[in-house]
């Protein structure tokens, strides 16, 4: 079994031992399609993790800027971003970090500089190897890096995917969107073919999930049965799995990001937050098993809740409703990033 890449030097790839867990698993959440849960899956899944006692580092390479928005971040404009991080060779990823946004969650966040990067990165020497090599020399330690990729296949897209060991897709259990899935499995195997050949698509995120609905059922069926025809084909995605459970349609999802909170902030008991509790305990369950992560440490204290000046109504985020439900699929419509 392929293990993650680790830097053993500037622009050199290896294989990690076994045995070796002070590295940290870094994970790509990508989709070419926006508005299928990427970026709330990235927020709440780090969250989750952190919850789990792990330390966390989330990297916002989309220049819309969403994943800080979506935890209460408000990026000092005279700071170090991501922008900065990628484009200037002497801005180390610590300098441009916010620290413990939650205990033991970090957050590298993004502004509108960093569609520039697009445009500055085709003349770098490297252009696609410059986030990598920023992970390999951080003096802070993490035991997961998720990075939340822009929707198009650009340099921000390739740096993400070179310094990435695994790939997890958000999908909506739509016929487009399982269309759309085929596609990023042949882009994703023509990174590994050229850059990174170590990179795995390893886990599908079904979001927004009804599976009470026929169509949600047939989709996720054919996604199986996709994924099943796959196994030791020696394609970058043989290992994929559906990640468990499925993120139910949950109209706190789409909420919590106005008060700057991940959902275990903003309602702890609904069927969001259970779903994504879940998912995240079963990958630190995963990542130990294969000897990518040591085992769980002491988990601390409850996450504090820090309201978001910049909320419509700051006072809501104390008092917010959260739903108690936590079998069965709601009907409650929503959308996510």
């Amino acid at each position: 079994m392929l293990m993650p890449p680790t830097w053993s030097s500037p622009g050199t790839l290896t294989t990690m031992d076994a045995s070796v867990a002070s590295n940290p698993v870094v994970v790509a959440v990508l989709n070419q399609k926006g508005g299928v849960g990427k970026t709330t899956s990235v927020v709440n899944v780090g969250a989750g993790l952190a919850l789990a006692g792990r330390r966390v580092l989330l990297i916002d390479l989309d220049p819309q800027g969403h994943l800080g928005l979506h935890l209460g971040v408000d990026p000092d404009p005279a700071a170090p971003s991501a922008y900065d991080v990628l484009v200037d060779p002497t801005t180390q990823l610590d300098d441009a970090l916010v620290k413990d946004v939650r205990p033991g969650l970090d957050v590298l966040p993004s502004t509108v500089d960093l569609a520039g990067a697009e445009v500055e990165l085709t003349n770098a020497t490297d252009p696609h190897g410059q986030l990598a090599l920023k992970i390999a020399a951080a003096k802070r330690h993490w035991d997961v890096v998720i990075l939340d990729c822009p929707p198009s296949l650009g340099h921000l897209t390739m740096n993400a995917l070179v310094a990435a060991h695994e790939v997890f897709v958000p999908m909506q259990a739509h016929f487009l969107a399982l269309q759309g899935v085929g596609r990023l499995l042949e882009t994703v195997g023509r990174v590994v073919r050229s850059v990174n050949q170590q990179l795995q698509v390893t886990g599908i995120i079904l979001c927004m999930h009804e599976k009470q609905t026929t169509l949600g059922r047939e989709i996720e069926s054919d996604l199986e049965q996709f994924l099943e025809s796959t196994r030791g084909n020696g394609q970058p995605w043989s290992n994929c799995r559906v990640l468990r459970p499925a993120i139910r349609r949950n109209i706190k999802l789409a909420e919590a990001p106005s008060f700057g909170q991940s959902i275990f902030d903003y309602a702890p008991t609904c069927p969001g937050a259970v779903d994504y509790r879940r998912l995240a305990e079963g990958l630190s369950r995963d990542w130990i098993n294969a000897g990518k992560l040591s085992s769980p440490p002491q988990v601390g204290a409850a996450v504090e809740v820090k309201p978001n000046p910049f909320a419509a109504n700051p006072s809501d985020v104390m008092s917010a409703p959260s739903s108690t439900q936590t079998d069965g699929p709601t009907t409650e419509a929503h959308g996510q990033d």
